[in-house]
C-alpha cells in the first residue's frame, strides 16, 4: 500500500494541475481573452501529458517523463507567448502571466518529482522481493 501512495498523490497533482489548466483557460483565457487562439498552446501542453503517460504505460518512470516533458512544454508556451507578444497588451500584466504559467509548471515538476519517487519504490520492491 505504501508504494502506491506517491503514484496515487502524483497522479492527483497531475490531473489537479490539467483541470485547473483547463479551467482558468476556457474561463478567463491565459493569453488575452477566452476565444484568443493563442490559448490553443495549453491544449497542446496537455496533449504532451497525455501522449507521455500512453507512451510510458502509465509505470512511474515514464509518467515521470511525461510530467517533466508537460512542465518543458508549459514554459515553452508561455515564452512563445511572451517573446511573440500574444493577446491583449497589458492583459493580464506580464508578471501575473508568468507566475501563473510559472505555478503551472511548478505543479507538474511536483507530480514528476512524485513519479520519481514511485518509480524508486517500485525498483526497490522489486529487489526486495527478488532477495528472498
Amino acid at each position: 500500500m505504501k508504494k502506491k501512495t506517491a503514484y496515487r498523490f502524483a497522479a492527483g497533482l497531475a490531473l489537479v494541475a490539467a483541470f485547473i489548466l483547463i479551467w482558468m483557460n476556457l474561463g478567463v483565457g491565459l493569453i488575452g481573452t477566452p476565444d484568443d487562439p493563442a490559448n490553443l498552446m495549453y491544449a497542446g501542453v496537455l496533449a504532451v501529458g497525455a501522449i507521455g503517460a500512453v507512451i510510458g504505460r502509465f509505470r512511474p518512470h515514464g509518467m515521470a517523463r511525461a510530467l517533466y516533458a508537460t512542465a518543458l512544454a508549459q514554459a515553452l508556451a508561455a515564452a512563445i507567448a511572451v517573446l511573440a507578444g500574444l493577446g491583449t497588451p497589458g492583459l493580464p500584466p506580464q508578471g501575473v502571466f508568468l507566475m501563473v504559467n510559472g505555478a503551472f509548471v511548478a505543479l507538474f515538476v511536483g507530480s514528476a518529482l512524485l513519479f520519481r519517487s514511485a518509480a524508486r519504490k517500485e525498483f526497490r520492491a522489486a529487489f526486495e522481493v527478488g532477495a528472498e
